[in-house]
């Protein structure tokens, strides 16, 4: 009987792709069945508090929480390299304004909202559903919102502003990408099967790069009503080369997000980053 190995990742176009080889069985997989499940991010943090699944996505705030857990693998990362979460707004506002908005985030585990808070951590917040936040601030309930997905892509056709691209802030103190997300794995597999799966899903992200237009054509039933080129500049953003392997700068900058939250008194320890030597 082969052994099962749940792997848990948010049901949007970019994870999607990065899963395609997986999901729809291109790869070899020997002993092993990927069982794949759906959560937004906001459920996948706080699942992964609770060492539910055995892969998951997360944001690398949460990391901060699971470390004892979960170590890193050395691909799968959504990072943005100057380019990142986007605060919006209804009226024209500028960075310096934050303090004086309430702002819809996607979730207090999130990367972007820790990104926001060592920006400035002096702002009043509500939050809503990732999807949901364009309708927050267009409707009034917020004067800003914080977007983490496609709505970074269309944000001006609905009649918003940008009041700070929080990639590009990043890049330009610190000369350094900003991550957003990660895959993590439970160490409880032990050493060898954690070598195996992730070897397996590196084979997934590459076949999926390799095979850009039929992972595409599968991602864009996770697109959210996105039009094929809408989706393929999301999908580009988010998975790329920085995806398959950090890299050096790469690593650097999840470690350097999570000591300036911590700095910065938003994470209450240091964070021990560890990342799966396979």
């Amino acid at each position: 009987m082969p052994e099962t190995i749940t792997l848990a990742h948010s049901p949007d176009s970019d994870d999607a792709f990065m899963f395609y080889g997986l999901a729809t069985n291109k790869l070899d997989t020997g002993d092993l069945h990927f069982q794949h499940l759906l959560k937004d991010i906001q459920t996948l943090n706080e699942e992964a508090m609770r060492g539910t699944y055995d892969v998951t996505a997360i944001s690398f705030h949460a990391y901060a929480y699971i470390h004892e857990k979960y170590a890193l693998l050395p691909h799968g990362a959504s990072i943005g390299d100057n380019y990142g979460p986007i605060v919006v707004s209804r009226e024209p506002h500028k960075p310096e304004d934050i303090a004086n908005l309430k702002i819809a985030i996607p979730g207090k585990l999130t990367s972007a909202f820790l990104a926001l808070r060592i920006f400035n951590s002096d702002f009043r917040y509500e939050v809503v559903p990732f999807d949901k936040i364009i309708d927050a601030v267009q409707d009034g309930r917020c004067d800003a919102g914080l977007l983490i997905h496609e709505g970074q892509l269309f944000f001006e056709s609905k009649g918003l502003y940008k009041v700070l691209d929080l990639g590009e802030w990043w890049h330009k103190q610190h000369g350094l990408p900003l991550p957003m997300g990660g895959n993590a794995i439970r160490r409880e597999l032990g050493a060898e099967k954690i070598r195996e799966v992730s070897g397996l899903l590196r084979e997934s992200i590459n076949y999926s790069l390799t095979h850009r237009d039929d992972a595409l054509q599968y991602a864009m039933q996770f697109a959210r009503d996105m039009d094929p080129e809408l989706a393929d500049r999301f999908v580009a953003m988010w998975v790329n080369d920085l995806t398959l392997d950090y890299t050096d700068r790469g690593r650097e900058a999840v470690r350097l997000l999570l000591d300036e939250g911590h700095r910065k008194k938003i994470i209450p320890h240091p964070v021990q980053v560890d990342f799966v030597d396979a």
